[in-house]
């Protein structure tokens, strides 16, 4: 770029213009969180320059403090600033969309083939690979948000908080909020936006959405855009909530999917890393939905396919219904209707949050008071995102319980595998498709080795 393209600011995106890349990155958004964030930071910060980096970064800490995909209410936040109500929409489904249609096929081919050799193999190689992606989300994250020693004691104790303790997440972010709060008051330097050594710095030119750009007008608050806001969200909750109630009955399958995925979509704060230890503890050992090998077939799954990580609540609803055959005799209707209805249920508070909440963060945009508590909630965010990745290493490693033998063999492949992605910059799918294919063949010649 020469310095006369850097001093001026490219044309605004057309509504089409936008609408071609947002489906663009449904396909390709690929990684968990941390890549999605940062092909959305290519594309829109570096290439594009639809926004500045710090506009992107502000938004991007008030994602992080919400419960839901921080990737996905990210672009639905960036469409809406962009294009209103609708190009939030747009942005924001477009997301998930092909990873749902996605999902829903992988599903049926779990379900009908997923006891076959082959395919058993290639997914207990690809759990040790799940265990290394998670561990390397964490670093990525921290690397980019932990700029200093004081945020990483944040994010060491949010992980003993939550390991040790079993300290309920949104209690962890309370503390965090707050702490980053007082401490943009007394060490305003600590909880600058990126952690007081500049991050956010980095020009790349004018960008449409400019640091010092107004606030659009539709980004205005306004009580009666409130008002009509909250309305609609309660009617598309409370509606499709309701019409399951009087068809199935409270105690029915998909209602209690229903009632439980709304509650994972509010009570639980810090993206799909965090979500996912809730949803296991729900659906596996409180409902019986699915078992605890099948959560993790589930995520690995939701690791291949494009967008938010947390689109395993599809596998998940797919699994439930095809085994309770809900709301059709045909088994494969049925996981679909329960996929797409757990998908629903899942994914509108994060609409709602953003087009409610904008206007509040535009309002904020470069005030330490708002930015220092979301710096601290970020630094918690990585502490809980390492616990996950404990979690999942537990079940890899030890199939069997600790009293179990120790899986050798998944233990080498999750290190070989976070090799792969830190130090050989291997991306996500090679990883994922080498580890399957390691399992597949080790299924055949362990045996040997026994």
């Amino acid at each position: 770029m020469n310095a006369k393209q850097a001093q001026s600011a490219p044309p605004a995106p057309s509504f089409r213009q936008a609408l071609l890349f947002w489906l663009k990155l449904g396909f390709i958004s690929f990684g968990g969180p941390a890549g999605q964030i940062a092909i959305m930071h290519q594309e829109l910060v570096e290439r594009r320059r639809w926004i500045s980096e710090r506009r992107f970064l502000h938004a991007l800490n008030y994602c992080m403090l919400l419960p839901g995909p921080e990737a996905q209410q990210l672009a639905t936040y960036i469409g809406w600033l962009l294009h209103k109500t609708a190009g939030g929409i747009v942005a924001g489904s477009l997301f998930f969309l092909p990873s749902l249609f996605m999902l829903i096929g992988l599903g049926w081919l779990y379900m009908v083939y997923g006891d076959l050799p082959v395919v058993a193999g290639l997914l207990y190689g690809v759990k040790p690979a799940v265990t290394a992606i998670v561990l390397f989300a964490a670093f990525r994250i921290g690397s980019r948000a932990l700029k200093n020693r004081w945020l990483w004691m944040m994010a060491a104790a949010a992980f003993l908080a939550i390991f040790l303790l079993r300290a309920p997440f949104p209690l962890i972010v309370l503390v965090a909020a707050l702490v980053g709060a007082a401490g943009g008051k007394l060490a305003p330097r600590v909880f600058a936006l990126g952690g007081g050594h500049g991050a956010g710095a980095t020009h790349y030119g004018s960008a449409v959405i400019d640091d010092e750009t107004p606030v659009p007008g539709h980004a205005y608050f306004s009580w009666p855009r409130l008002s009509r806001l909250l309305l609609i969200g309660l009617l598309l909750w409370g509606g499709v909530l309701g019409a399951l109630c009087a068809r199935f009955g409270w105690q029915g399958a998909l209602t209690q999917m229903g009632w439980f995925f709304s509650k994972a979509a509010l009570l639980t704060i810090g993206g799909a890393y965090a979500v996912l230890p809730y949803v296991y503890q729900g659906a596996v050992e409180h409902y019986h939905w699915l078992s605890p090998q099948q959560m993790m077939d589930g995520l690995a799954l939701g690791e291949t396919t494009p967008g938010p990580l947390i689109m395993v609540v599809t596998f998940v609803g797919f699994v439930a219904g095809w085994g309770q055959a809900v709301g059709s005799e045909n088994l494969f209707l049925a996981g679909t209707l329960a996929a797409v209805l757990v998908t629903y249920f899942t994914f509108l508070p994060s609409f709602l949050f953003i087009l409610i909440g904008g206007p509040l963060v535009e309002s904020t945009h470069g005030k330490l008071g708002f930015t220092a508590p979301l710096t601290g909630v970020t630094a918690a965010v990585v502490g809980v995102i390492v616990n996950l990745a404990v979690f999942f290493a537990y079940h890899a490693l030890w199939p069997e319980g600790l009293a179990g033998r120790f899986d050798m063999f998944s233990a080498v492949l999750s290190v070989a595998a976070f090799l792969a992605l830190f130090r050989f910059k291997i991306g996500v799918i090679p990883v994922i498709a080498i580890s399957g294919l390691c399992g597949w063949l080790w299924l055949f010649v362990q045996p040997w080795f026994i």
